[in-house]
């Protein structure tokens, strides 16, 4: 009976939550929750499960917390929803309801504004509840009228009570639908290009490709190319050392940029340094910078000690060029000081965070190991408190080199995305946000209130990961992220939206539901835990709409056609690719069967790329690692591959878009050819998405992918560069025809 009981108080809590009972996988297997998984994952998320007396007490706080505070920590309102019931909660002697005034102060975060106002006398309790032993009353106000799209902090104050109680909440008004650029509202069908910006070799940057670099193929790409976006991996603050810390999936945060990008040459306070100019200049400094240009790999920890030691010197001659004063009253003296300074005022509390994160991070590497994490830190620097800022307040000019550090890397950023804007591209640059951060990281650090380190986020089970995958994340605590007026998400939107003119959303579906992990445990031990999908979608859109920012949604494996149709609504792209996209008979789907509301692409970093995919490079790859177990699994897997490839035969050839020479047999195309990558990329051009990307290695014929799920040091992961230079991409002939092809037949749509 007990253990029935204790069943029961576990499911109910768990439910309450937001941990789904059971699930089905993508091929429609049932998955039912066990108790252990509930327990683990529970416990990640704060609460006592050890007995039932705490199942009991947890439940009762559970139910009891609406009740025992005044206000909710935030309410989210729809453009147009004048008037809509606000709720206040006190404690209230017998009848004593007409009574009660309850004035209110309202702010506007964006601009300081504040209004006053009052409702009541004569309010009456919409729902009543008795808590220990005395009645609860919640009161209802009508919000605000002439809120405009924002964020509000509502005071609330109970007056005509002995010690009236206050309350308050942030109120978030959110159009219904993210923002879309002119040219798609109009109907037009646009392309670009996708790369990954590390891979990018040249004569002159440090190793892996840089903001400079980036910029040369804006140019080219929308000038001579007629492209309308470039398409990035994630450019987020790394630390930059191999193999655990390159992934731009696993950043230490995703509020900030990646060194790595900047270009040194670039910063005129490097040039006036004589030392940074001696030692850049010194025979051994050039010549290890010419061997990281040849190298076919990006040697991040070479590189990221190269940049940083220049950096130092760089802001060395900033400091005694740009303040007066000494610390810590520096005054900037220059215009570019005042710049920075206006960076950082504009940046806030979250670079502040941030830099005094690295600062610490380097302090203590020095003091305890290079091996200790923050989670080893001692108690006072253990969360970012009052002691920290003590600290750190007597380190400001050690901690303004990360912020300056930053503020270089957006100025730069910033100028490419100028260009796209000056050569007149629909969108310019199109970002990447990845789905978590680092556990270990500046991220996990300063926002670890809402973060559930117990567990990690994956996928379940699936054909293309049948063990399920972990990608050893913390996911966020959905209620302490909504306890917190949602801060960590409206700030990652708001830093990275405002980079560029699209970016996408990797895996949406976190937005609704994600799979959590107990730590530790395998894959399929995890289930899914849901999101405020409204709220959280409602404040996409208000950052979209503010920032001017198309967003796509990374919406692959397991999704609810239910989440893609409110996607839809809100007008989030869908993310198709043309290796998934076929009808329930396995045949590929007719480019008229895309959704207009959608970005069609031929692959992606995590798959193999064209050439790779008709070559079966990433089966030779699989098995070399034991993925595929044995000779059977192998044969298998090729002979699925060479139905694959008939099948895109077989839609080429409905489109009238076989190369020269080329049937259904396979024999007429054993390698993939320029002619036949064209021809895929024709048939995603003739598509109704609104937009197409072409990866620059498929363009390129380039063999082997840029990621392999479920791999850290067995595959070379993100360390790959192109197989030609960027100079020489500029003049590449099957870029040129592949471009043509692309602007011909958008330009039809």
């Amino acid at each position: 009976m007990q253990d029935q009981t204790e069943q029961m108080l576990l499911a109910t809590l768990a439910e309450r939550v937001g941990i789904v009972a059971d699930y089905h996988d993508i091929s429609g297997t049932l998955h039912y929750t066990s108790d252990d998984t509930r327990r683990a994952l529970l416990a990640a998320m704060g609460f006592p499960i050890d007995s039932i007396s705490s199942l009991t007490e947890a439940l009762q706080t559970w139910d009891e917390a609406p009740w025992r505070r005044p206000c909710d920590p935030v309410v989210v309102l729809r453009e147009g929803e004048a008037g809509a019931p606000l709720f206040y909660c006190v404690a209230l002697d017998e009848g004593s309801e007409p009574s009660v005034v309850l004035a209110w102060q309202i702010r506007d975060e964006a601009n300081g504004v504040v209004r006053e106002g009052q409702a009541g006398p004569g309010l009456s309790a919409v729902e009543v509840r008795v808590l220990d032993g005395r009645r609860h009353v919640r009161l209802e106000i009508p919000a605000p009228s002439g809120l405009s799209l924002g964020y509000y902090q509502l005071l609330v104050r109970a007056e005509g009570l002995v010690g009236g109680t206050e309350g308050a909440t942030r109120i978030i008004v959110a159009p219904r639908q993210c923002y879309v650029p002119p040219s798609i509202e109009a109907h037009q069908r646009l392309w670009g290009l996708a790369l990954q910006l590390y891979s990018l070799s040249s004569d002159r940057n440090w190793g892996c490709g840089d903001f400079t670099d980036l910029g040369r193929i804006v140019e080219w790409a929308g000038k001579e190319l007629g492209a309308g976006v470039i398409g990035l991996n994630p450019l987020h603050a790394l630390r930059n050392t191999t193999p655990y810390h390159i992934s731009p999936y696993a950043p230490s945060s995703r509020l900030y940029l990646n060194e790595l990008y900047i270009d040194l040459e670039l910063l005129p306070e490097f040039h006036r340094s004589e030392e940074a100019q001696r030692q850049f200049r010194a025979p051994a400094f050039q010549a290890m910078l010419q061997a990281l240009r040849e190298s076919r790999r990006v040697d991040y920890d070479a590189i990221a000690t190269a940049k940083r030691t220049m950096l130092e010197l760089a802001y060395c001659e900033f400091l005694k060029e740009a303040y007066r004063g000494e610390e810590p009253n520096l005054q900037p003296g220059t215009e570019r000081a005042r710049l920075l300074e206006r960076f950082i005022q504009a940046e806030g509390q979250p670079l502040e965070s941030y830099a005094i994160f690295q600062f610490l991070e380097e302090d203590r590497r020095l003091i305890q190991s290079q091996s200790a994490t923050w989670h080893d830190w001692p108690e006072e620097f253990a969360t970012p408190g009052q002691p920290v800022r003590d600290y750190a307040a007597q380190h400001r000019t050690r901690i303004r080199f990360f912020q300056y550090i930053q503020w270089v890397a957006s100025e730069q950023l910033a100028d490419i995305q100028r260009t796209a804007e000056r050569l007149a591209m629909p969108i310019g640059l199109y970002h990447d946000l990845a789905l978590g951060a680092d556990r270990n990281g500046a991220e996990a650090w300063i926002y670890q209130s809402v973060l559930a380190f117990g567990a990690d986020c994956g996928a379940p089970p699936d054909p293309f990961a049948p063990e399920g995958q972990n990608w050893g994340l913390p996911p966020i605590n959905p209620q302490a992220l909504r306890a917190s007026g949602y801060e960590l998400l409206i700030q990652l939107l708001r830093h990275n939206f405002r980079l560029g003119g699209a970016i996408r959303l990797d895996h949406v579906m976190a937005f609704c539901r994600l799979f959590w992990i107990p730590r530790g445990r395998p894959a399929a031990e995890g289930t899914y835990v849901q999101y405020p999908f409204d709220d959280l979608l409602a404040i996409v859109a208000l950052e979209s709409v503010r920032s001017k920012t198309l967003v796509i949604g990374e919406d692959l494996g397991t999704v609810p056609d239910w989440v893609r149709e409110q996607l839809a609504k809100a007008r989030v792209l869908s993310y198709r690719v043309f290796y998934f996209e076929r009808g329930w008979d396995g045949a590929w789907k007719q480019p008229g069967d895309y959704p207009a509301q959608s970005l069609a692409v031929a692959t992606t970093h995590d798959l193999p790329t064209l050439t790779g995919f008709w070559s079966g490079e990433d089966l030779r790859v699989r098995a070399g690692l034991g993925a595929l177990a044995d000779e059977t699994a192998r044969h298998l897997a090729w002979e699925e591959r060479q139905r694959d490839k008939v099948g895109m035969l077989r839609a080429l050839g409905r489109e009238g878009l076989l190369p020269q020479g080329v049937t259904e047999d396979l024999g007429t195309v054993p390698v993939m050819t320029t002619d036949l990558c064209r021809a895929i990329h024709g048939y995603l051009a003739r598509t109704q998405s609104c937009l197409v990307l072409a990866n620059l290695e498929d363009g390129l014929g380039e063999l082997s992918q840029t990621n392999l799920p479920g791999t850290v040091d067995s595959h070379p992961n993100w360390t790959r560069k192109y197989a030609l230079p960027v100079e020489a991409i500029l003049c590449d002939e099957r870029m040129k025809q592949l471009g043509a092809v692309l602007r011909s037949i958008r330009s039809l749509q």
